[in-house]
């Protein structure tokens, strides 16, 4: 349930439109809805403006099915992360218009209408094999609301890959950089730009990058200001922190359109 469907449910209620029992049958899942090995969280969107997120990385087959039928009864939007095509096969199988990613190892089902984008989020590799981290980070920040675009294989062992594309950094409000090896792209993409930049380690790399450790430590350690940094391989995180940023900036800029700002 979104903040929009609260708020219309109460006003039906205030205004006798809705009798009682009908806004008690409707809310009783809220909350949370425990179903035996998972209680499903309906309030996220209400707290941070999605559903939960189904992380299928240790679940079985069956616990993602139902997990995902539930949540697709109560929200709009269903996406689940980690999924290979087997999981996917049995999610369709109940949910026929699941939409799966292959790169990105997601899955989405729709069950409204789509949210018009309203921030600008830029997702940029170092390498080919940096992409499904990045196309886990952009889809996700698709899903949720946001015009995505990406700059792929612009690493620093041919920077001037990068400087040929520096014009989509002017329109991105977001910026996720996504690098193995030794991560140093974040810190040159840091210091070009003015935008808060998301830095997403992965584990690609020979033996002495220990799988990411190398990446995550180098920038952590960047000397670039303005460089944030999530968990190894984490672009499900680097698109939900993007999304509070341009959800945020969305908000308040309104704010001050309405002349509502405090400050």
């Amino acid at each position: 349930m979104t903040n929009g469907e609260l708020r219309q449910l109460l006003t039906d209620l205030h205004t006798g439109r809705l009798d009682v029992d009908t806004a008690l049958d409707k809310l009783k899942t809220l909350p949370y809805e425990d179903i035996g090995f998972a209680k499903l969280d309906h309030h996220r969107a209400l707290r941070k403006g999605f559903p939960e997120v189904v992380f299928c990385q240790g679940k079985t087959t069956g616990q993602i099915v139902e997990i995902m039928s539930r949540l697709s009864q109560n929200n709009h939007t269903v996406l689940a992360t980690r999924a290979g095509r087997e999981v996917f096969e049995a999610v369709q199988a109940v949910l026929g218009d699941a939409v799966y990613s292959e790169l990105a190892r997601t899955i989405v089902v729709y069950r409204g209408p789509r949210p018009v984008p309203r921030g600008n989020v830029l997702v940029v590799t170092a390498g080919t094999a940096d992409l499904p981290v990045a196309e886990e980070a952009a889809v996700t920040a698709e899903v949720m609301g946001n015009q995505v675009r990406r700059c792929y294989d612009v690493g620093v062992a041919g920077i001037h890959r990068l400087f040929d594309r520096l014009d989509m950094f002017k329109w991105a409000q977001v910026i996720i950089v996504v690098a193995g090896m030794e991560g140093a792209l974040a810190s040159v993409v840091g210091g070009l730009v003015e935008q808060p930049v998301i830095a997403v380690p992965t584990s690609v790399g020979y033996g002495a990058s220990f799988q990411g450790l190398a990446a995550l430590l180098g920038m952590l350690n960047s000397c670039a200001s303005g460089v944030g940094v999530v968990n190894i391989d984490n672009g499900f995180g680097a698109a939900m922190l993007a999304n509070a940023i341009t959800r945020c900036a969305n908000v308040t800029g309104a704010e001050i359109h309405a002349g509502n700002s405090k400050f």
